[in-house]
């Protein structure tokens, strides 16, 4: 797989970065995801909807996953989310082969990337001012909520 270029990683993030503020306008959790295909192909977006839908699974990675819909092998995708993954969405990465994940950034959460990078998955950490700023404020302000979301 071709390393992916600054360029396309903060394009791509752009559009995790849709759909986290679409999630926070919603009321839920500013989190957004996107699955990209190895030829650049946007497959699947999507955001966390645990407060929109009152599903505890229904985190912004696993979002995007669905909307990509089935497919034979997810070999050569990469899965761009605008925070590191919790260890529910680091095991999609993991069961489904997803080869590699763009993270917006691991200040707010340190979630499971660090392990996927264990098992071969190609880790870009992009530190996004906005994603952090984002996210921190979002805790600031609902505390409880972001607290249930990580499972603490």
């Amino acid at each position: 797989m071709e390393p992916i270029d600054q360029v396309t990683a903060h394009a791509w993030l752009a559009t995790a970065l849709a759909e986290a503020r679409a999630g926070l306008e919603e009321g839920g959790v500013p989190v957004g995801a996107a699955l990209y295909g190895a030829d650049g192909t946007l497959l699947g977006r999507g955001h966390n909807r645990r407060v929109q839908d009152g599903d505890p699974s229904a985190h912004a990675e696993t979002a995007a996953f669905r909307a990509a819909g089935r497919r034979r092998s997810y070999r050569g995708t990469t899965m761009v989310t605008t925070l590191s993954p919790c260890w529910y969405c680091s095991g999609l990465v993991r069961q489904f082969g997803i080869s590699r994940v763009v993270i917006g950034e691991a200040v707010t959460f340190h979630g499971g990337h660090d392990w996927l990078a264990g098992h071969g998955v190609e880790i870009v950490l992009l530190d996004d001012p906005e994603c952090a700023a984002m996210m921190r404020e979002f805790v600031a302000r609902r505390p409880r909520l972001w607290n249930e979301d990580i499972g603490d």
